[in-house]
């Protein structure tokens, strides 16, 4: 829930829920749209301050006296505005006229039971929100050590399923619709599959530098702003993957 949009939409969600609940209490929906719309500053405040402030700072860092502490201060201080704005809704709105609301919607408990309410959903929607980021890193991180793992690339060629080890490939060239991989020790193998699929399969010392190219890093013999050298063979740098590249071989290069 990063984006502005999910923000705006949640919030004129919560307040058609609360017109709705108010309304039916009060028979009147013009009322309570106009109460809940001055309640709203309150419990937006409220809720930003509880989830990003105090939760990140305090609570996620394990400091609960202060988490507590704080969290009761922002309650009393809720409240009390709470009860500024039911004062402003009786004089503007209502005229004091008491009989036009139920006792359940000038009850301050029940309001304040409302607010927090929502208070404590958004939050569970960000911690649900934060949870799925979580998990989405740690598959990431499953498949990266996968990668360190298997210390081999797997493919098809000529019908047969062919284990090369990592540290004798030099280089990948893509050619049409197969793959060659080349090694100084080896001739090279072919296989029909797609480069970018292959990619997706290699450890991190691999680097796409071209189209047509996936280099072994720890295999570069020399290198310039336009090419790489291996095994006396020289690939250029496509100009797509040049930015990136020039700062993984200038890392390489300091090392």
């Amino acid at each position: 829930m990063n984006k502005p949009i999910y923000h705006i939409l949640y919030w004129i969600i919560m307040v058609c829920v609360l017109v709705l609940i108010f309304g039916r209490s009060w028979d009147d929906n013009v009322v309570a749209f106009y109460f809940i719309s001055l309640l709203l500053p309150v419990i937006i405040a409220t809720s930003y301050f509880f989830n990003y402030f105090l939760v990140p700072r305090y609570l996620l860092n394990k400091r609960y006296f202060l988490f507590g502490l704080y969290f009761v201060y922002s309650i009393i201080i809720s409240l009390y505005l709470e009860m500024l704005v039911i004062t402003f809704t009786f004089t503007i709105l209502v005229q004091f006229h008491y009989d036009r609301i139920s006792p359940i919607a000038s009850d301050a408990l029940t309001l304040g039971i409302v607010m927090y309410l929502i208070v404590f959903l958004g939050s569970f929607i960000l911690m649900v929100g934060q949870l799925r980021v979580r998990l989405s890193e740690i598959d990431n991180l499953k498949e990266r050590n996968k990668k360190f793992q298997k210390s081999f690339l797997q493919v098809t060629s000529q019908r047969k399923s062919v284990k090369i080890p990592y540290e004798e490939i030099n280089y990948i060239e893509s050619l049409s619709d197969y793959i060659k991989i080349c090694s100084s020790s080896n001739q090279p193998i072919s296989s029909k599959t797609k480069i970018s699929q292959i990619e997706m399969e290699l450890p991190e010392n691999f680097l796409r530098i071209h189209r047509s190219f996936i280099i072994n890093i720890e295999k570069i013999s020399s290198f310039d702003y336009h090419a790489v050298e291996i095994d006396q063979t020289t690939l250029n740098i496509g100009r797509t993957y040049k930015k990136d590249a020039l700062q993984r071989l200038k890392w390489v290069d300091k090392s």
